[in-house]
């Protein structure tokens, strides 16, 4: 393949990541996709922007289904090749936006994978350490209700700082998708647990150190450094052995579980948007088909002739 599309693929990355401010596992996931459809073009002798066709990226998208790619997966590849093309239109390197005629593959309604009230407590409770020497213990029992307690994204959790907690208001300030920043209440049980981490586990990981030792992340591993979203996963795997739940479990099992229990208990869809940090509301009314009794109960309730 000649430089032109991949130098046109690099300023799109650039341009999503330092102009736009997109979070880097955004500018990943755009790379990823990219890197296919530009292989793919490559495999069919096209080096050239300009010719390109409709009907090269339908086939493409064709080939992702045909490789066993769901139609979710497929629908976000065709959203990264859309926002290529439209970059490479703006940059005058083409003279049409030819994927723009290319529909997205309609995926079948898929709720996510939540945990019911006691399964959560069993959770939990599986998290807690047995003794307050144990350093690793208190951090995953602190960052399980933590995550519960907010709904937080793993990357939101695992980027948190100690500056971003107000212990006396119980609220935290979360990072979320495009660096934007909100502010989310936490309980009681999340505050005892970081109290407890904070207190007696913390300064034994950060001393575990090697060099300048971590002075802003809240959760560290055993190395004193900075949790990393792969070692939530393992967390997470590792507690659900002891809580003997026998579904997978991955970090936004308890994001899931926190929007579905909220609505189920009667709050708003727009507030559990603004706790999620959902940029569209329509992101959010997926947990509204989970709980469809509340659904339910809140109309007989409210509404003036449901009676």
């Amino acid at each position: 393949m000649t430089d032109g599309l991949r130098m046109a693929e690099a300023k799109f990355l650039a341009s999503i990541d330092v102009e736009r401010g997109l979070a880097k596992a955004t500018v990943e996931a755009y790379e990823r996709d990219l890197d296919r459809y530009l292989q793919w073009l490559d495999a069919r002798g096209i080096d050239d922007a300009r010719a390109i066709t409709p009907l090269h990226v339908e086939a493409f998208i064709q080939s992702l289904a045909i490789d066993g790619q769901s139609a979710t997966s497929r629908a976000r590849h065709l959203a990264s090749v859309h926002m290529f093309h439209r970059f490479m239109l703006g940059e005058h390197l083409v003279d049409d936006d030819v994927s723009r005629q290319v529909k997205a593959p309609k995926a079948a309604s898929t709720l996510p994978d939540v945990l019911d009230v006691d399964e959560v407590a069993a959770l939990l409770r599986a998290a807690q350490p047995e003794s307050m020497d144990d350093a690793a213990g208190l951090r995953d029992a602190a960052l399980l209700e933590f995550m519960y307690a907010t709904g937080c994204r793993v990357s939101e959790a695992v980027g948190t700082n100690l500056d971003d907690f107000d212990f006396d208001e119980q609220v935290v300030r979360l990072t979320g998708k495009g660096d934007k920043q909100r502010l989310v209440p936490f309980g009681d049980y999340a505050r005892e647990a970081l109290d407890a981490y904070l207190r007696c586990g913390r300064t034994p990981l950060q001393e575990k150190a090697k060099g300048t030792p971590e002075l802003r992340a809240t959760f560290l591993n055993l190395r004193g450094r900075r949790l990393s979203r792969q070692s939530v996963w393992e967390i997470m795997r590792r507690t659900g052995e002891r809580a003997r739940i026998t579904r997978p479990l991955h970090p936004h099992t308890l994001r899931h579980s926190f929007a579905t229990h909220l609505i189920q208990g009667g709050a708003d869809v727009r507030t559990v948007q603004e706790l999620l940090g959902h940029a569209s509301v329509k992101t959010t009314q997926i947990y509204t088909h989970i709980s469809p009794e509340a659904l339910i109960e809140t109309y007989i309730t409210a509404h003036p002739r449901a009676k």
